[in-house]
């Protein structure tokens, strides 16, 4: 099997898709089936993944493993862990959602180097089945017996626990939120992270190139990345559970933006760990906001199948964003040009969250 840079862009972008379209409807069955067993039949399906990936020969094989990675990885196994958060915990929600995301930095900062050594010492095929093993004899039964007394809002033993929204809260329906003109007004700000983080770190090899950077400067600058992101999204959970996730939408684009003009304009090397520090502060607070945020708005009653369309249009978003920027690109559009209208987006979408604050607190005070 040999496929050149555009048709492996191709089929993963197709994969992407495939899976953020299953995902608006698989997502709704975190609010009918235990967390407990929907959490286990998604690392048993990721395990699968990368036995398929362990033993890929053929180009359309290969296409479904990358579609199985990204809708039991990306998609699910997120989907499925901030959705547990966001029912289970009302007044400290912002803290909860803050641990849980902890995940992805922790991933950030260990996995690449582990993927890497790995495959150095035992080839690519070996680390992927031991990556399989890995989930089906350690993930799946430790999730299994973790959650043996599951929280749950409205039966078991932890039923009403920590519960302060009271029966008076009203909890939308998904057809109702997709009626609701704020759940479209508020898209421009929860789709912008994805995008923008994703262009950045697609291109990164373009934008080394262009800045007269060490391409191991951006490896080096990972961990920056992750030590923010860490730090950020606790301190975010806090305030969370202070003033509200809507309360934060306003702020939590700024850093991005402030990166995105560095990498526009900075060309010394210093500015890269700097950019990096920003979107790591992004990252963190965009994690524990979205998390809360349609919670906080619109109940948790049907919390499953309102996050799986915003979770479906954030990976819409990643998969969009690189083709549309190599579009651009070779359109003769400088990829410094198009960073700098990032981060003029960015600060425009926060002074729109600003102006939809008031829709936004009578929604969520119904």
């Amino acid at each position: 099997m040999s496929l050149t840079d555009g048709e492996f862009g191709s089929l993963y972008a197709l994969g992407t898709l495939t899976s953020a379209a299953l995902l608006t409807w698989a997502g709704k069955l975190a609010d009918t089936l235990s967390v407990r067993w929907l959490g286990a039949g998604v690392l048993t399906g990721l395990a699968f993944t990368s036995l398929a990936m362990a033993r890929v020969d053929t180009t359309w094989m290969l296409g479904l493993a990358l579609f199985g990675l990204r809708f039991f990885g990306q998609g699910m196994s997120t989907h499925v862990a901030m959705t547990a958060m966001a029912r289970w915990f009302n007044r400290k929600r912002g803290q909860a959602i803050s641990i849980a995301a902890l995940g992805l930095p922790a991933s950030e900062a260990i996995m690449p180097l582990f993927a890497v050594s790995a495959t150095a010492v035992f080839g690519w095929r070996a680390t992927w089945l031991a990556g399989a093993v890995l989930l089906g004899l350690v993930c799946v039964p430790l999730l299994i017996g973790l959650l043996q007394y599951e929280r749950h809002p409205t039966r078991g033993p932890m039923a009403g626990q920590d519960d302060d929204e009271g029966p008076k809260r009203y909890h939308w329906t998904r057809d109702e939120v997709l009626r609701h003109p704020l759940f479209y007004a508020l898209l421009p700000v929860t789709l912008a992270t994805a995008f923008i983080i994703t262009a950045i770190f697609i291109n990164q090899v373009s934008l080394a190139a262009i800045k007269g950077w060490q391409l191991s400067w951006f490896a080096a600058s990972f961990p920056v990345l992750a030590a923010a992101h860490v730090v950020s999204a606790l301190a975010c959970g806090r305030l969370i559970d202070l003033y509200g996730a809507r309360w934060l939408l306003p702020v939590y684009l700024v850093p991005l933006g402030l990166a995105s003009l560095l990498l526009a304009y900075a060309s010394h090397p210093v500015a890269l760990p700097i950019a990096m520090t920003l979107i790591g502060i992004n990252l963190g607070c965009a994690s524990t906001t979205q998390g809360a945020l349609w919670a906080e708005l619109y109940g948790v009653g049907h919390l499953g199948a309102i996050r799986s369309v915003s979770t479906a249009l954030v990976v819409f978003a990643s998969a969009l964003s690189p083709g549309l920027v190599g579009i651009l690109m070779d359109a003769g559009i400088a990829l410094e040009r198009q960073i700098l209208v990032m981060a003029i987006y960015c600060f425009a979408a926060a002074a729109w969250t600003v102006i939809l604050r008031r829709s936004m607190e009578r929604v969520a005070r119904q």
